[in-house]
C-alpha cells in the first residue's frame, strides 16, 4: 500500500507493548503518522514468533514486558536485518550492550516525540 501524499509504500510495524490500552494508543499514533500496524503483541513468546514471521519494516518494542525484557525479540529482528526502537519508562540508560545506542522513546510520550524518534531513526 502506498501513501497517497508521498507516493511511497506505507511502512509496516510490529508493536510490542504489555499494556493493551497503551498499545492501542501507540497504534493510533502510528496510523496518524502514516504507518500500518501489522500486529500488536502483549506477550514475549507471541512477539518473538511475530518478529520471526511477520512481513514488517520495523518494530517498536516495550523494553519491559510484564517483568521480561524484550531483548530476545530484538535479537530475532537483528537476525532478519530489521530495525527496531525501544520504548521504556526507564530511559535509554538502562539498555545493556549490544543494545546501548538503540533509538529509545522515553515513556510517557506524545505524538511529536514518536514522530521525532522515528525520523531520527530513519523510519
Amino acid at each position: 500500500m502506498a501513501d497517497a501524499s508521498t507516493g511511497r509504500r506505507t511502512r509496516r510495524v510490529l508493536v510490542v507493548e504489555d499494556e493493551v490500552i497503551i498499545g492501542m494508543l501507540v497504534e493510533d499514533m502510528l496510523q496518524e503518522l502514516g504507518y500500518e500496524v501489522v500486529a500488536l503483541s502483549t506477550h514475549l513468546d507471541q512477539a518473538i514468533e511475530l518478529a520471526r514471521s511477520s512481513n514488517i519494516d520495523f518494530a517498536m518494542l516495550d523494553l519491559n514486558l510484564n517483568g521480561q525484557l524484550s531483548y530476545a525479540i530484538a535479537d530475532v529482528l537483528r537476525l532478519r536485518g530489521l530495525p527496531f526502537i525501544f520504548a521504556t519508562g526507564y530511559g535509554a540508560k538502562i539498555l545493556v550492550p549490544p543494545y546501548a545506542g538503540t533509538p529509545t522513546l522515553q515513556k510517557p510520550f506524545h505524538l511529536d516525540d514518536l514522530r521525532r524518534i522515528l525520523t531520527e531513526a530513519g523510519l
